[in-house]
């Protein structure tokens, strides 16, 4: 009996070992992926520019892409941590949100039309108002004042954290009123008289101009923030890892060449004013992880708690270290 009991020990031992020893099943190919997108206009007029492109995607990869439009940022990346979306189209503050949050990864990231890699920010107002930046920074509750998304690259965090934030002031206490809004919204308020003053970007400003020329027309911009890193392409990290590369080379192929295919590319990128892709990774978001480290900052200092300041500051030194390390290794043009 007990050599009995020794040989099931053995065999059970055996069918252990060789259970241990095989390789974790591959990731299963999804059969449609739902690319998220928040459009600069509204979805009737963004959706057709966006299809041919997906459309392609879906043939050279070999699987659906079905875009999904939402109103937000914060919709969009929850719906990535939720895996209700496998790849998003995200400004560099929501992919920084997308990466710490949502198990998300950079993928690539675009260039404009012109084939430059970044963008500005911007305040807006109406033409013939009067209206400079001396006078809105003087404050005093004179003007209402328009943000763009509270996860906008442009729209919030580059406005406060190069302009207000360095010169000690809260909008909430600058402006006569001060209300949040997409960038489209923020244009047609200021053009018709709704808001003084309004948050944009320099990419956005050419959609208006182009979709409405009397609204984008009507305004001028009085101040302009330093380059801000283009929108990137970011996709979540435990999609299939060969849909991920065709993906990638999708990407970075698309508009080049030359032939009919190529040249049809390049018109659908221009209607995206667009100029086509680069390779990129996580690290491409650090001047924003600089820029969030440096409005927590202030706003732990403008809250007094000496506990929140010091942890704060802390990770303001880490990551403009980090920063400063890597400019430092990147060679001078």
């Amino acid at each position: 009996m007990i050599r009995r009991l020794l040989g099931v020990l053995g065999l059970a031992a055996a069918l252990g070992l060789g259970s241990c020893s095989q390789k974790p099943a591959p990731a299963a190919q999804p059969t449609e992926i739902i690319f998220g997108i928040l459009p600069a206009e509204n979805q009737a007029s963004m959706g057709p520019l966006w299809q041919p492109l997906l459309d392609e995607m879906s043939a050279q990869i070999g699987v659906k892409v079905t875009p999904k439009f939402l109103t937000n940022y914060t919709s969009l990346i929850e719906a990535m941590r939720f895996k209700q979306v496998q790849m998003a189209w995200l400004s560099a503050l929501p992919a920084l949100d997308a990466v710490e949050r949502s198990d998300a990864e950079v993928l690539g990231r675009v260039i404009q039309a012109g084939g430059d890699e970044t963008y500005t920010s911007v305040l807006i107002v109406k033409k013939g108002s009067g209206i400079t930046l001396d006078k809105v920074l003087a404050c005093g509750q004179k003007y209402t004042f328009g943000l763009g998304d509270p996860q906008s690259t442009s729209g919030t965090l580059a406005p406060m954290a190069y302009l207000f934030t360095p010169k000690n002031i809260e909008p909430a206490k600058c402006f006569k009123s001060v209300r949040n809004a997409s960038h489209q919204a923020n244009v047609f308020s200021v053009a018709n008289g709704v808001l003084d003053v309004a948050t944009n970007n320099s990419v956005g400003l050419l959609f208006a101009r182009r979709e409405n020329a009397k609204a984008g027309n009507s305004i001028e911009t009085i101040w302009t923030s330093p380059p801000l890193p283009e929108s990137s392409i970011v996709v979540r990290k435990d999609l299939d890892p060969a849909i991920k590369e065709k993906m990638r080379q999708f990407f970075l192929t698309y508009g080049t060449g030359v032939g009919p295919t190529a040249d049809k590319q390049r018109e659908v990128l221009k209607g995206l004013t667009y100029g086509g892709f680069r390779p990129a990774d996580n690290s491409y978001l650090d001047p924003i992880r600089e820029m969030k480290a440096s409005e927590l900052l202030a706003e732990a200092r403008r809250g007094g708690d000496a506990a929140k300041i010091a942890k704060a500051q802390a990770e303001f030194d880490k990551v403009h270290a980090a920063a400063d390390q890597k400019r430092a290794k990147e060679p001078d043009v």
